[in-house]
């Protein structure tokens, strides 16, 4: 019997998911610091242009980072669906002892269940095996 321990990239790009929110809410943060920094400034002495430029900057790369993390999570998301095809077909047992035979792969954003034969489901995961 083969580990399942090498089809987790669904695992990770759910992490990545999670990542990706939480670093919105950052960046959502950032532009409101931002804007109410501009709005409550002294009239008598505003930012100094090169504060504007250092801060448009550092907008430019929080937006950029949120960009390349969405590839990124793509790029997991198209991994794992070229690891899970290949059980479709072969034998799996879970922790439980549920075995069976995969039909179909449902991948969802908290996980993979592989769809079996038999008319049950199985969490890929830690404690499934293949055959």
């Amino acid at each position: 019997m083969t580990s399942v321990e090498g089809v987790s990239a669904t695992q990770g790009a759910a992490s990545t998911a999670s990542a990706q929110k939480q670093l919105t809410v950052d960046y959502d943060t950032f532009l409101h610091l931002m804007m109410a920094q501009m709005q409550n400034q002294d009239p008598t002495n505003p930012m100094d242009a090169s504060e504007q430029l250092a801060q448009l900057a550092s907008f430019s790369q929080v937006e950029q980072s949120i960009q390349t993390n969405a590839k990124l999570e793509t790029l997991l998301t198209n991994l794992s669906f070229g690891q899970v095809d290949d059980l479709i077909g072969r034998t799996v047992t879970d922790a439980n002892g549920t075995t069976g035979v995969v039909e179909k792969v449902e991948v969802y954003s908290d996980g993979t269940v592989l769809a079996l034969d038999n008319g049950q489901g199985v969490l890929l995961g830690p404690g499934v095996t293949i055959s």
